[in-house]
């Protein structure tokens, strides 16, 4: 086990009911005037919106709206976001929504406080120094964002997707209510689901130093979605399927999994970002695509993880049996495990080899992903 340091700030209140919390949770941090970001109109016709409106006002704070985030979090809508936070003098950001909406408060609340252009703290030519406070009430479980400093955006011209994060970025208080996430469409159930155990495997299978304990809470992780998953599926109205599936999706991203764990890597990822930059698809839906195509490609590098993940998650016992295992499950649920499932054909190979050569760089992956070995990985997804 690696020496480590852990640190998570997040307070995550947890539960029914929360929501109507937030208005005394900003008054506690001295907040007088937010900035309310959300995706679609949905907050407004279930009644989240008035919820979250009724109880700010009762404690005396205002608040400007921005909404219409998608999805696939874009820098513009970021840019446009921090000049309506400049121009109310907003004291925080609060993000009511998945982790789209929250990736972007994080950029949001350091773009604000910072006088260059934002784009330069994902390029990383400048720290970031401050940030204005975030506060967030989740209505997706899938990015872990609630409990970590990270933000995932787009750049639409570069066709770049970069990530931020800093002490300053992660959020003083995650609400988490379950209950508000079950209207959460059967795609987006299942790509979220895809989204987890991502976050999972990427130190799982890539760290040359992997703690058992931190294999066992990876495997509990996986194992949950999973079986929660499957709950949901049958049934989306089942509370507590909801509530451990929204604690896994917690746990799989706040750094407890990676504790002790040193010398990893986040290739799907990596190679995912490039397909969301270029093709706008779901983030999950990517990953269910990468995963299997990546673990075929890796799997000889480190078989005895794999033997480990066939046997503890599958019952089954070769890493062979046990991808071929997490791509049947994706079949089953619904998520896609080809690039064909996406629109994207092997004459749109190349671009997509030299996004994801950036990409490599990025993330000091470049020694290995070569342009024949991301070639390679990709022609397995075909």
């Amino acid at each position: 086990m690696d020496n480590f340091s852990f640190y998570n700030p997040t307070r995550i209140e947890f539960g029914k009911d929360k929501e109507q919390l937030i208005g005394q949770i900003l008054a506690e941090h001295g907040i007088r005037k937010v900035l309310l970001t959300y995706g679609s109109e949905r907050i407004k016709r279930d009644g989240l919106f008035a919820t979250v409106g009724k109880s700010l006002d009762k404690h005396g704070i205002s608040f400007i709206e921005c909404g219409g985030i998608v999805s696939n979090p874009v820098l513009s809508k970021v840019r446009e976001a921090i000049s309506l936070a400049r121009e109310h003098k907003v004291e925080a950001v609060l993000s009511v929504g998945g982790g789209s909406v929250l990736d972007s408060s994080k950029a949001i609340a350091a773009g604000t406080l910072y006088q260059g252009e934002v784009w330069d703290l994902f390029l990383r030519k400048a720290p970031i120094a401050s940030a204005l406070p975030v506060f967030a009430i989740l209505t997706l479980a899938a990015t872990g964002s609630e409990m970590n400093n990270g933000a995932v955006v787009t750049n639409e011209a570069t066709k770049e997707k970069f990530a931020i994060g800093s002490v300053h970025t992660f959020p003083k208080v995650s609400i988490v209510n379950p209950a508000l996430m079950q209207t959460v469409s059967r795609d987006y159930l299942v790509y979220s689901a895809a989204d987890i155990i991502a976050h999972s495997i990427e130190g799982y299978f890539t760290a040359t130093v992997q703690p058992r304990v931190q294999s066992r809470l990876v495997e509990s992780v996986i194992s949950t979605v999973i079986e929660n998953t499957e709950v949901l599926l049958a049934e989306p109205h089942d509370y507590n399927a909801r509530a451990e599936f929204a604690w896994a999706s917690t746990l799989a991203l706040n750094g407890i999994t990676y504790a002790g764990t040193s010398g990893f890597g986040y290739p799907n990822h990596m190679i995912e970002h490039s397909l969301s930059a270029l093709f706008n698809v779901p983030h999950g839906a990517g990953l269910s695509v990468v995963m299997p195509a990546w673990m075929k490609w890796y799997q000889g590098r480190n078989p005895a993880q794999f033997d480990r993940f066939a046997q503890q998650v599958f019952g089954l016992k070769t890493g062979a049996e046990g991808i071929a295992a997490l791509e049947k499950w994706f079949d089953k649920i619904g998520t896609p495990t080809r690039l064909s499932q996406l629109g994207i054909t092997e004459a749109q190979l190349p671009a997509t080899v030299d996004n994801v050569l950036g990409n490599a760089a990025w993330f000091g992956l470049a020694d290995l992903y070569t342009r024949d070995v991301v070639t390679d990985i990709l022609k397995r997804a075909l």
